[in-house]
Parts: structure tokens; sequence; C-alpha cells
């Protein structure tokens, strides 16, 4: 048989060791005799039914798979073991348990546990007991607790100030503090070490809170426990925030005691801080005036540290002192001070390739990209404006001052501004009112490259337009255009000239376009919203103010265009709203103030009326319109004695008017003062004497008054009409000859009869007794009047009036004087 034949070429090992795990696995077991499984009637009968597919016996220990004895056709039970005698792996074979693996690196030894199962994983050891409760009255515990909730409150605190809100802030810094101190008395019950970080964070932050709040004699006290508490061994560095506050009181000694204090207490090792601290140092002997030992500050950083911001500082001061020598030097070692920005190198592109383009365009406007560009901006703006300070004092002119910060400029890192500073220059002389020089200045750019020659010509095309040389500004405009036609200022200047030559759509384009290359342009916004005005596209024009109005939110012309196009549009109250928004920003404009008195005017509010309008006559008492509302107003009100206040004022103005003195002759002559009005009359009569109507007054008053010069008067009165009659038809006739020249065949006989009945219309228009003496008036100066006070004898009597009322002279023959409505 095979297994016969295979067994003979089988060599045995000795039996050296009684405990060789591998002994007996070369005998053979009958077991596997497969040659009478066929006979085997037990065997068939489980094979062919569900008896052999029972699940098998449990082992005999949890965990082993021990061997289970099978019954085979011979009736005998033996152990499962291989073919080859070789037993069951993790079967027991003498008391020991043979591991899963002959190798013995796996945690067996030939001594192993005999009898116990196999569990590497100690799950036959049952559960892990569970863990021992914590006693919540211990006073360890509570400490434990109370330190928990008091980190909470600092983190609270701190997240608080950094949204903005110092009051919940400073409430839990506060409370932090409580805690805390309640805190170190339970440590000190139980004798418990202090937590000294604890302590220190609860003060720095409550510190810091109440100098965010402006309480900083409460932070000075904060941060003197700090300071003198010798325990904190960092509390020195703190007398830096205590001479930021002294700083913020303007107590300038002490604050520069403390910046001191606190710069003997910092190593040497931190050169940052140490250079911040004689930094503040500079800056607070700048506002003592002790610039030479600010100077002394400022020249000790520079040589340490360089920055853009000392070094400015350091030319402020030489330029305080007048020292033109030292001003030169510091603006040397300002422009030697590296910017450590390449942003242009850095962006751009070594290849065509499009997936680093795409790459690059978008780290263009990233954090970084923001930030070394605003870097860039503030180097810019602090030489721009060191040059602009010392260029008109370090040499013998100011021409002479730029063209030397232009060469030095030249030889530095910062080259392109040189060109800017060219161009301040041309607006110096502008505001010198040289526009020559000026000129001459913007003209050496035409040669230059294409961006600055389209500042350049912007510049021009500029200063042309003030000068109204609207042909030179469109000449330049359109260079500036061709040079660079993305500039926003070049387009808004073209739609500029367009828009004076009156071709409104035309400009509209421009501007439009402007509005697409820049959309935070608001010269062109607010340009094209006046187009829109003028071509009656009023929504339009509103819509652009309106979004104007959200970009510059106190800008008094945008809320004056607004508030006009709501007027045009006839909504008053929206016109209202927002002319009240105007006056807060420009709160003493009287045009603004006249402008809502006239609309609370015509919505029949007086006193907001009379309130505006004695606002704008308060700041601008030269205003016609509004004094002669005001006077009327008082004369309404029935206190013309105020009235007479604005009128004399209207008479100084225009002293030529004989309007405003008979207002004042009339507001005495209605108040019961005749005296005064009569000779207020007297003194018009000498300076009109062919005024008709101070006549008639004079006639009138002599009369009540019983005096002597009325006939005198009278004949004056006479003699004036009759003149003026006579001088009527001279006009009259000259018309009709010219008339009656031009006209043919029956013209001459109807011109007869038209020049009588024109004649007869002209003299019935002239007043007659019994018509009011501003009759006359009315009709020259083409203004309507009322009477606002009524009937005479409506109005309260005085003493003076009595008389006035028993003539009917005054009611039937001349009537009562107009006032303007």
């Amino acid at each position: 048989m095979f297994h016969r034949k295979m067994m003979e070429n089988v060599h045995l090992a000795p039996d050296a060791d009684e405990d060789d795990l591998y002994s007996g696995y070369n005998d053979y077991n009958p077991t596997f005799d497969t040659e009478d499984l066929e006979n085997d009637v037990a065997f068939q009968q489980a094979a062919r039914t569900s008896h052999g597919r029972r699940p098998p016996g449990t082992a005999r220990i949890p965990g082993t798979p021990t061997s289970r004895p099978l019954a085979t056709g011979f009736g005998s039970k033996a152990t499962l073991t291989s073919s080859m005698g070789r037993p069951v792996t993790g079967a027991i074979q003498d008391g020991v348990a043979r591991p899963m693996t002959a190798v013995r690196a796996a945690g067996y030894t030939r001594a192993a546990m005999r009898g116990s199962p196999f569990d590497p994983l100690g799950q036959g050891r049952g559960p892990v007991p569970p863990l021992e409760a914590k006693n919540a009255d211990s006073a360890e515990e509570k400490i434990r607790q109370l330190e928990k909730k008091v980190n909470e409150l600092v983190e609270e605190s701190c997240i608080a100030n950094s949204c903005g809100d110092l009051k919940l802030a400073l409430e839990k810094a506060r409370e932090a503090g409580r805690k805390e101190r309640v805190l170190v008395r339970q440590r000190e019950q139980i004798n418990s070490p202090e937590n000294l970080d604890l302590t220190y964070s609860v003060l720095l932050n409550l510190a810091c809170q109440y100098a965010a709040n402006g309480m900083y004699a409460e932070a000075l006290n904060s941060y003197q426990v700090i300071v003198k508490n010798k325990l904190f061994t960092s509390g020195g560095r703190l007398k830096v925030n205590m001479g930021n506050i002294y700083l913020k009181q303007r107590n300038y000694s002490k604050a520069i005691k403390f910046y001191r204090m606190a710069l003997d207490q910092i190593p040497s090792v931190h050169k940052e801080m140490r250079i911040k601290i004689m930094e503040n140092i500079g800056v607070a002997f700048i506002k003592t005036g002790q610039y030479i030992d600010a100077i002394s500050s400022f020249e000790l950083i520079m040589s340490m540290s360089p920055n853009l911001k000392t070094g400015f500082n350091l030319i402020l001061c030489y330029f305080a002192i007048g020292n033109c020598e030292q001003m030169k030097k510091a603006f040397q070692k300002l422009i030697a001070v590296p910017c450590e920005v390449n942003y242009d190198d850095k962006y751009i592109s070594p290849n065509d390739d499009p997936h680093t383009n795409l790459l690059i365009e978008a780290i263009k406007n990233d954090s970084l990209g923001q930030m070394e560009r605003e870097r860039k901006s503030m180097a810019e703006d602090y030489i721009m404006t060191a040059a602009k300070l010392i260029a008109p004092v370090i040499e013998t002119s100011f021409a002479v001052g730029y063209d030397w910060c232009v060469e030095a400029v030249k030889t530095s890192q910062y080259v392109e501004l040189a060109n800017d500073l060219e161009i301040n220059k041309a607006t110096t002389y502008l505001r010198q009112q040289d526009f020559k020089q000026a000129l001459e200045t913007l003209k050496m750019f035409e040669q230059k490259d294409s961006n600055v020659k389209s500042a350049a010509a912007t510049n021009l095309s500029f200063l042309y337009y003030l000068e109204n040389e609207l042909a030179q500004a469109a000449n330049y405009a359109d260079l500036a255009v061709i040079s660079d036609r993305y500039n926003p200022a070049a387009l808004t200047n073209k739609g500029n000239t367009i828009f004076a030559k009156g071709d409104y759509e035309k400009a509209a384009e421009f501007y439009k376009e402007a509005l697409g290359n820049d959309s935070s342009c608001t010269e062109a916004l607010y340009n094209l919203g006046l187009t829109y005005k003028k071509l009656n596209r009023i929504d339009e024009a509103l819509d652009c103010f309106l979004k104007l109005h959200a970009i510059l939110r106190n800008s008094a012309q945008v809320l004056h265009q607004i508030a006009n196009i709501y007027e045009i549009m006839g909504d008053p109250n929206q016109a209202i709203e927002w002319l009240l928004q105007l006056i807060s920003v420009v709160p003493t404009d009287p045009h603004v103030l006249s402008k809502l008195g006239k609309l609370y005017d015509n919505e029949g509010d007086k006193s907001q009326a009379f309130h505006y309008y004695c606002e704008s006559y308060r700041y601008f008492p030269s205003n016609i319109e509004v004094i002669e509302w005001l006077g009327a107003y008082y004369i309404e009100t029935q206190f013309c004695e105020k009235a007479i206040e604005y009128f004399e004022r209207a008479a100084l103005i225009l002293p030529t008017q004989e309007k405003w003195h008979l207002m004042v002759a009339s507001c005495y002559r209605r108040s019961g003062n005749y005296q005064k009005a009569l000779e207020k009359y007297k003194v018009i009569h000498r300076k009109f004497p062919e005024n008709i109507e101070c006549l008639r007054f004079l006639v009138h008053l002599c009369t009540d008054m019983g005096m002597k010069e009325v006939q005198e008067y009278t004949t004056k009165l006479k003699k004036v009409e009759k003149l003026k009659e006579i001088r009527e038809q001279r006009i009259k006739s000259g018309r009709d000859g010219s008339a009656r020249s031009r006209r043919e065949g029956n013209a001459i006989s109807d011109s007869g009869g038209t020049k009588g009945e024109r004649l007869n219309a002209r003299l019935k228009a002239f007043p007659e007794t019994s018509e009011p003496y501003e009759s006359s008036i009315c009709k020259e100066i083409d203004v309507s009047y009322i009477d606002p006070l009524g009937p005479q004898a409506e109005r309260p009597k005085t003493a003076a009036r009595k008389r006035a009322e028993e003539d009917d002279f005054a009611d039937e023959e001349l009537g009562e004087d107009m006032l303007p409505e």
C-alpha cells in the first residue's frame, strides 16, 4: 500500500527526551486507514444522513480545540491525529497544550503550563474591575473643578474681547478674579500649593480688559499687583503695558520712565522687543518736544535694525529742528531700508504653461499676496510723504529739493517712485497756481513708458479742463486713453470733455467704460449720475447716486444729489429725509438749511420751516430769499417789530431797491409807530424822489397827524403822477409808430383805435385813489403781493391807531400796503 511504502522510508528519531513535544508523530493511527471505509457501515450511514453533519462536541477546556473521539467501523475510539500520526494543532497531549506553531519564540516554553488553556489575550481572567468612583465632596475635587471654571472664564473673556464685546469681556474677567480668590482661600485651608500660573493669567487678563474699556486707573492697579509680586518672574515686562497706558493719558514723563524700567529688565536676547520699546520711548520724546532725545533713540534703532517707521520718524525729528543736512542723510537711510517684497518678479510665469499661469493667478490675491502689497504700499507712502515734506526746505527752492529727492530715489530699490515724485512736483506747482511750470513738468513724461505717459496726460487733460481749454483737454485725454486704455481716470477725463460739449450719450459711454475697468472709480460713477440727470433718465441717475452712497457714506455732494432727484420726482418727504442726513454731515451749510425750510413751507409745516430758515440766516445773513421769508413770517404772526430787523438787513444788502425801504416804513406804520414811519418815508423820498408810493404814504400820514407838509407832498405827488403818465404815453406812442410803419392797407385806421384802447387800458392800470399804494410796485418788480394781516380793523388795536380808525381816508382812499407772501 502507498501509506506503508511511505512509512518504510521514514527514519524515526530516538526518544531521548520525554518532554519532546514532537514525540509520537510517526506512530500510525488506524483511524486514518481508508482501505475499509467503503465496508464501514457506520461511516457510510453517517455520510448519507444528517448524522455526520452534527456540530462537534465542546472541548474539555474552554478555548482549547481538543480532539473529539470518533467511532469507526471497528467500534474503537481514537484521538484525532494527522494521517501521518501527527496530533492536531492545539490538542492536549501528555498534559501539555501544544502551541499553534512550532516556533518556540511565540511565547511558549518547553515547561509550558501543563493543563492551562490557550488564552494569549487574557480573556479567561474575567472583566476588568470598575474604576473607583470619585468623591465629589472631597476638597481636592472641589479645587480641581474651581480651577477648571476659572480657566473657562478667562477663555470666555478673551473670546469676547476678540469679538469686540468689551463690556462682556470685562464682566467675565472680574468673575474669574472673584473665583480665583475663592480658590486661593480653599488651597490655604488644606495647605495645598498655589497655582501661580493661574493667578498670573487671571490678573493679566483683568488688567488688559480694564485698559480696553478705558478704565486706566484700575488697569494700573492690577498691573502693580503683578509687578510687585516677586513670585512672578516675568512681571517686569508688563511695565511696557503700564507705559502705554500713561502714554494714552498723555503723562509722557511717566510713560518714558516705565518704558526705561521695562527696557532694563528685558534681556538683550529679546532684540525685537527692546527695539519696539525704544521706538515707544522716541515717540514719547516727540510728544514732549524733546526732539534731540528722540533722535538718539531713533538713530540707535536705525543702526541696529532699520525699519521704515523709525526712519520716517527720524526725518520728522530733523525737520522739526530744521537740520537740512541730517534730513538728507535720514532720507537716504529711509530709502536704504529693504522692502523684502519682490512682488513683480514672483508672479511672472517662466513659461506659457496654462497650469502654472492659473496657479500664479490664484495665489496673487491670497492672504500672503495681500500682505505683500500692503507692505509695499506702506513703504511707498512713507517715502513719498517724506520727500514731499523735506523737498521745499532742503534746498533753496522746492523744485531743486524735489530734483534731489528724485535722484536719490533713482539710485535706490524704489526707482519706480521717481516718476511719482515728478508728478507730485507738478501737483505742487498747481497748488502754487503756477500752471505754466506744471504743464512743462507734465509734458516731460510724453516720451516715457505708457503707464507714466498716461498718468501725466491725465493730469494735463485735467489742467486744461480747469482752464476751459476743452480742445487741449480733449487731446491729452485721447493721449492718456491711447497710452493706457484701462486707466479709469483717463476715461473719466475723456468723458468730461465730451460732457462739456453737450454730447451726454457719448460721455455716458466713457463713464461706463471707466467703471468697467475699475468699479470703485467714484468720479466716473458720480459723473454718470449727472449725465443721466441731463438726459432726464431720473431713475438711472438715482441708482448711480445710491450706489455711490453705499461707497461714500458721508459724501455731502452725493446726499445733495439724491435729495435733489427725489425733489424732481415729486417726493418731498424723501427729499427732506436725505437733506436731514446731509445736514448731519454739513450742519452749517446755509443753502441746505434754507432748502429744508422751503420744503417744509411747501408741506405746510411753518414751525419747522421757520426753524431751518432761522438757522440758515444765522450762518449766512445775506440771503435775500431767507430774509424775505422771515420778515413775511413775522408780519403774518403779527410781530411787525421783529420783521423790521430783517427788512433793514435787506435794504442794507440792496440799497438801490425801494422795495425794502418801503417794507421797513410799512412795518413801523403797522406796529403803530407813525412818527418812525413818517421819518422813514421822508428818508425814502430824499433817496427816491419820484417814488409815487412813498409820496402817497407821506400824504396819508401828514393828513392823519395834521402836519403842514401835507400840501407840499400832495403837490409833489401830482407832479410825479403826471410825469409818469407822460412818460408812459411817449413809450406807447413810440411802440405804436414802429408798428404802423410795418402795417399796410387799412392798418392806419385800425392803429388809432388800437392805440386808444391800449392807452385806456394802461391808464386803467394806474392806481386810483382807492387802490393800495404798493400796487404799482407789484407791477414793476413782477411779484404778486397779498396782505397777510387782513383788514386793519381786525388787528389788535393800539392807542396810536385810534385816530386812523376814525378817519375813513385810510381805508377808503389809500387802503393797506401789500406785503410779500
